[in-house]
């Protein structure tokens, strides 16, 4: 049988229709979960379906390369005519451009990166910048009629769930109050004030979120209703948001995906960029869940930077790390980090081992406290684009990830990063204020952590990075252990005083084994610091309190952590 380039095309889109399905059933089982409180199977699910992309890409690769047309799929002269083959099938699809990442992955994962071209995939996409809207309702409007009781009743009537409402009439009372505060009084009194939500729920953890925004006389504001499902009470609304900046943290890189049905993902991320204009298209398609199609799309932006722009790498600002090494380019907000080929002596770990921490923290409930990053590999930067000193010490610490090829720099393996200010430097021009609250949201950090199943090992202030909002995050993942896997210990009391001075503890000390009376001198050498947020976060210094919320995991809770402020 002859080679055809559009059964092989066909094919790779048959396989990504499988991938998306799996998608789907995973995503649409989340009213489910929530409706029931099934909060251990919520966390499953969003690792599932993390996982669940990778193993349709190695499936469908190792078909490929398996099949009676793995010569000429094989061949990379000839994708050229399976892309043009591909285009003509995905044309009308309402998923195009997630069809496009897939066909991206499998090339990738059957051919060498050096082979990378946009005659053989789509490094730059082939859909047109504007596409007629797709005639699939993507939101519904409520008008409020000069009555915002009414307007308020509607929204909660058109989303009943399988299981009752803790208390309809406080509801509806709470939010009218939040649209008072939140709204000027001309808007309250405009008849035609119309709330605009997508029609698909958010759901991420033990919440669900009603998105969209409110509208009037040209004006607009975000629109988002938080709800929260108390097993033996119901479901009831936690607040309403209408501020931007605390719906682009409910948004933000550091939280878990939503699961929410996209009938057409393009068309969500652009409603959404209206909602937060200052984020990128690149995180809003993380946040919906489809984290590669944020992966293509922040890589497109990279490029497209260095086209337009003369920046240059330089070494992130901070102490240097003792496992990994991080650089960044000024002007385009994110970190490169990348593995050194030796680690300090402290530090008993291994490549593997560190790998397989990032890799964790992709899967896991970040609870807003950890950074996501993107994973890539056989990154070319031309070498004019380095600073010297820069360069000089990633060849100098990271041979064997960062190569010379002439006037090429390849860099082999790396992870990014959105680029946030360390909490040490912070601190260090911080007023009285600034450091209070550092200090008070760095304590929750650990706390809300913890109350993930996650231990940060390394707390050292130097590890946790401060965003634009002021949020203290955590983003050094080397140490970073499951809290259940960690041996709280209280110090032994000594038998005699010589004990206390000796150099060497006086007890045994075991591989997990952690002792929280000593993190006060650990993590703050300003004694200052160190008393402020003794006053905050005081029981971080007791292993009883750690021990309490082992207790509490192991039992099968999952511990409430809100992404945003409440009322």
């Amino acid at each position: 049988m002859p080679y055809s380039p559009k059964r092989i095309a066909q094919n790779i889109l048959d396989q990504f229709d499988h991938y998306r399905d799996e998608f789907r059933s995973i995503t649409s089982g989340a009213r489910v979960r929530f409706e029931q409180a099934r909060w251990n199977d919520i966390q499953s699910a969003s690792t599932a379906r993390i996982n669940l992309y990778e193993d349709c890409v190695s499936s469908t690769a190792q078909n490929l390369h398996q099949s009676t047309d793995a010569e000429y799929i094989l061949d990379v002269r000839n994708w050229p005519d399976i892309r043009k083959a591909y285009i003509t099938l995905i044309d009308q699809r309402f998923d195009d451009e997630l069809a496009e990442t897939w066909f991206n992955s499998i090339f990738t994962s059957l051919h060498q990166h050096d082979q990378i071209s946009d005659e053989t995939m789509f490094v730059h996409s082939s859909r047109p910048a504007t596409r007629p809207p797709s005639r699939i309702p993507l939101t519904r409007g409520f008008i409020s009629d000069g009555s915002l009781d009414g307007l308020v009743r509607q929204i909660l009537d058109e989303h009943s769930f399988d299981a009752p409402w803790a208390n309809f009439e406080r509801d509806c009372k709470m939010i009218i109050e939040h649209l008072h505060k939140g709204l000027p009084d001309w808007a309250q009194k405009d008849r035609g004030l119309t709330v605009e939500l997508i029609q698909s729920v958010f759901y991420r953890n033990k919440g669900a979120y009603l998105v969209g925004r409110v509208i009037s006389q040209q004006e607009q504001w975000p629109f988002v209703l938080p709800l929260i499902h108390h097993e033996h009470e119901g479901i009831s609304v936690d607040t309403l948001i209408t501020d931007e900046s605390q719906v682009s943290i409910i948004f933000s890189f550091t939280r878990s995906y939503f699961m929410v049905e996209a009938a057409v993902p393009a068309e969500m991320v652009a409603f959404l960029k209206q909602l937060l204009p200052s984020k990128h298209i690149a995180e809003l398609y993380t946040a919906i869940g489809f984290y590669k199609q944020g992966k293509s799309e922040f890589y497109r932006a990279l490029i497209a930077h260095l086209a337009t722009s003369e920046d240059r790498f330089i070494m992130a600002p901070g102490v240097r790390g003792m496992v990994m090494s991080v650089f960044t380019l000024p002007g385009f907000n994110t970190v490169f980090k990348i593995i050194k080929d030796k680690f300090a002596p402290s530090k008993n770990i291994d490549r593997a081992t560190v790998i397989d921490r990032y890799r964790l923290v992709k899967r896991h409930d970040r609870v807003g406290r950890l950074a996501d990053t993107q994973e890539f590999a056989d990154f070319r930067f031309p070498r004019e684009r380095f600073d010297p000193e820069c360069l000089a010490e990633l060849l100098e610490v990271a041979a064997s990830t960062v190569i010379e090829e002439g006037d090429v720099i390849l860099v082999r393996h790396c992870w990014t990063e959105r680029r946030m200010t360390p909490l040490n430097i912070y601190l260090e021009s911080a007023s009285e204020t600034q450091t209070q609250e550092a200090l008070l949201d760095y304590g929750k950090a650990i706390k809300e952590l913890a109350a993930a199943n996650i231990f940060p090992g390394d707390m050292l202030l130097k590890n946790f990075g401060v965003t634009r909002h002021g949020r203290v995050v955590f983003y050094d993942y080397d140490e970073i252990s499951y809290l259940t896997e960690v041996n709280f210990r209280d110090i032994p009391e000594a038998m005699y005083p010589e004990q206390e001075m000796a150099s060497e503890p006086w007890y045994s000390v075991g591989p997990n084994d952690v002792f929280p009376e000593e993190f006060p001198v650990f993590l703050f050498a300003d004694i200052r610091h160190r008393k402020a947020f003794s006053s905050m976060h005081g029981n971080l210094f007791e292993a009883s309190y750690w021990r309490g919320l082992q207790e509490r995991i192991k039992d099968g809770q999952v511990l409430d952590v809100f992404p945003y402020k409440r009322n």
